[in-house]
């Protein structure tokens, strides 16, 4: 492929990309699914010319994923606005996530050693991406919800993407050196580990926000986006939990005046700070875009339709999500006390952090996936149902909706937060993961 022709096609796979976003807004079908079809379009035209060499793919996929992943987090912290008032919506948020994460990693493994007799292992480590929620397209589909509804689907899918991705490293670490995934010794090393990312991260979100402030350069934030990534990397390297580093910075940056030590505050221009955030956020929402389109369009890409030679990946996909979309519906209804299905049980959908983490699980060594059932297959099968079941539910008339939390939704509707304010980034973004 010549010079010219990647520049015809770049700019093209970009153009699309942003006219399914409008289509997105318009229909609620999500982007994602248009950008996967579109790669596996292209990858069946190009199979038909007999091309079939794109090995480069195995190492771009998984860089533009970890790139996507920290953008994604960053872009959410930098939404989440916290208050006194927001405190019991957030702790709801937080344990929905949590409990309803855990839940599906024990269901799904225990699927897949009993029916599936998949190693113990392997199990659980295939059981966690699987059972992540995609914030970035959770967020944006949410806008239809109510308030209440709305708010709670940006804390419980942050806190879903910040827990399996931590709950996915502590596994795989545990299991490597034959640890128990449950034991005291190892849960209280977490802790401390945790804790002690946490203050690390506290000193470097102080030290970044005072660069940011330092630099007259015209260029700046990308410098900061830069050292983030550096951060992350170092994390990764050592074995830390270091995308808690990106989400404390993107939540300090958005929140000065209510996380900031009035001691702290003398030292930093706040009202600088915020004016600067607007730009910091306009970067953030556009290189997501541009990441995300082409991590989907390559991932689309590396599927062959010719691989579907059978439907056990479509059992095994459309059973596994029905397994999670039970379990979800259980603890709405439990914990509301309202068995019929809520606007909350259909927004699961799965996207960017699942594919990332199966693709890091494949470079495992101390583990055998080439004969696991759980592939690329699956894990399309399954990314397709979460999105369209969350298609159904936001498209679905949601009558008496006030009678689902009726105490909360009217204090939350005096606050509600700015996920769907009048920037067009953010509505530009729907549907991109």
């Amino acid at each position: 492929m010549n010079t010219v022709t990647i520049l015809f096609v770049l700019p093209l796979l970009i153009i699309f990309s942003y006219l399914f976003d409008a289509f997105a807004r318009k229909t609620k079908f999500p982007s994602v699914i248009l950008l996967m079809f579109t790669g596996i379009l292209v990858r069946a035209i190009t199979s038909a010319y007999g091309l079939d060499s794109f090995g480069f793919l195995d190492n771009l996929i998984p860089v533009l994923g970890t790139i996507g992943l920290i953008l994604i987090v960053l872009e959410g912290a930098l939404e989440l606005k916290l208050s006194k008032e927001k405190l019991p919506l957030i702790v709801k948020g937080f344990f929905a996530a949590l409990i309803i994460l855990i839940l599906n990693i024990a269901a799904l493994q225990w699927v897949f050693v009993h029916l599936f007799d998949m190693d113990s292992g392997l199990a659980t480590l295939s059981a966690i991406p699987l059972s992540i929620i995609s914030s970035a397209v959770a967020i944006p589909s949410a806008a239809s919800l109510l308030d209440w509804d709305r708010e709670f689907v940006v804390y419980e899918s942050t806190f879903s993407d910040i827990l399996g991705i931590m709950i996915f490293n502590y596994s795989l670490n545990q299991i490597e050196t034959n640890q128990p995934l449950i034991g005291g010794a190892s849960l209280i090393g977490l802790g401390i580990q945790i804790i002690g990312v946490i203050v690390i991260s506290l000193v470097i979100t102080y030290v970044l926000v005072r660069i940011l402030q330092q630099i007259k350069h015209h260029v700046k934030f990308f410098l900061i986006l830069s050292l983030l990534i550096l951060v992350y990397a170092i994390g990764k390297l050592l074995h830390l939990p270091a995308l808690v580093t990106i989400f404390i910075f993107g939540v300090f940056l958005s929140n000065l005046n209510q996380l900031l030590p009035r001691f702290l505050r003398k030292y930093l221009d706040i009202e600088q700070t915020e004016k600067g955030l607007h730009e910091f956020h306009i970067l953030t929402a556009e290189s997501t875009f541009i990441v995300r389109t082409f991590f989907f369009l390559f991932f689309g890409f590396s599927i062959q339709i010719t691989a579907f030679t059978s439907l056990s990946p479509i059992l095994y996909g459309l059973l596994i999500f029905s397994v999670m979309l039970i379990l979800r519906y259980l603890y709405f209804a439990l914990s509301r006390v309202q068995f019929k299905p809520v606007s909350l049980t259909y927004m699961s959908p799965r996207g960017l952090i699942s594919i990332l983490l199966f693709i890091q699980l494949k470079e495992v060594t101390f583990i055998d996936t080439q004969n696991s059932p759980i592939d690329e297959r699956v894990l399309l099968i399954i990314i397709l149902s979460s999105m369209l079941v969350m298609l159904m539910g936001t498209l679905k008339k949601k009558t008496n909706s006030e009678n689902e939390e009726p105490s909360e939704t009217e204090s939350a509707k005096n606050e509600p937060i700015d996920i769907d304010s009048a920037d067009p980034l953010i509505e530009n973004d729907t549907n991109t993961d």
